[in-house]
């Protein structure tokens, strides 16, 4: 049997240069998904440059929200539906990654990101670091996304399991969490820790109330299912 706590946790949402979004559309549609999803929206900020995820579920379960549907569907239609949405956007999109969005955000190199919340934190931070004037900001769309948790685990033929408790147990102490939180951008799972920690007032850290209704765990899918999201997903990322 494997026993696990969770460990952080946070969203999937949207990175954003300040600045340069307002340059190109200062009305632009932070708080959604259309600054992605929209075509009318997308190549208008393509200018500088949109990343999304390199995760074919995560960025079907976004797509779905924007459309109003169950993020978790597996029914065909909704996926055609969501596979015409990223078409559409495809000679939008200049970057497809999990992870080089963080450098490119800090940089200015992008103007856009679908991100998870933690990441975009640690390129608001660099780009504060760095004192050029980038502002980097995180919105978690109000058609609302995926709400996921990190854990930590013990594999049941663990061979010293007691010690794992242990560093388990001192890893979720209030003080310890909370400087991890404070440090990687994400919430903890410790409630007893949130009154400690200096980004407890920040919304892309800890949604706010109005928000936390439209945060949906993403459930697994079956073998079918992630099969054909797949497909969908090869044929975005070749753009045909």
């Amino acid at each position: 049997m494997l026993t696990g706590v969770i460990y952080l946790w946070g969203t999937n949402g949207i990175g954003y240069n300040k600045k340069m979004v307002d340059a190109l559309l200062p009305d632009a549609p932070i708080d959604s998904w259309r600054m992605v999803f929209d075509p009318k929206v997308a190549s208008k900020l393509a200018k500088c440059g949109i990343s999304v995820l390199n995760s074919p579920a995560e960025m079907m379960r976004a797509v779905f929200s924007y459309l109003g549907k169950d993020p978790n569907s597996r029914e065909p239609e909704d996926l055609a539906q969501g596979e015409a949405v990223l078409m559409k956007i495809r000679p939008y999109i200049r970057s497809i990654n999990s992870s080089e969005y963080i450098e490119s955000l800090a940089n200015g190199d992008l103007c856009v990101a679908v991100a998870y919340n933690g990441d975009v934190m640690q390129a608001r931070d660099r780009a504060q670091d760095a004192n050029k004037g980038i502002e980097i900001k995180y919105s978690i769309p109000k058609e609302g996304t995926i709400l996921w948790f990190d854990m930590l685990a013990i594999p049941k033929d663990a061979p010293h399991p007691e010690s794992a408790y242990a560093f388990m147990n001192f890893v979720m102490t209030p003080e310890v969490i909370t400087e991890i939180t404070n440090f990687k951008g994400y919430a903890n799972a410790n409630a007893g820790a949130k009154p400690l920690a200096s980004v407890k007032n920040d919304p892309g850290i800890y949604p706010t109330p109005e928000l936390l209704p439209k945060l949906t765990v993403q459930l697994a899918d079956s073998d079918d299912q992630t099969r054909a999201i797949t497909r969908v997903w090869e044929k975005f990322k070749a753009g045909q």
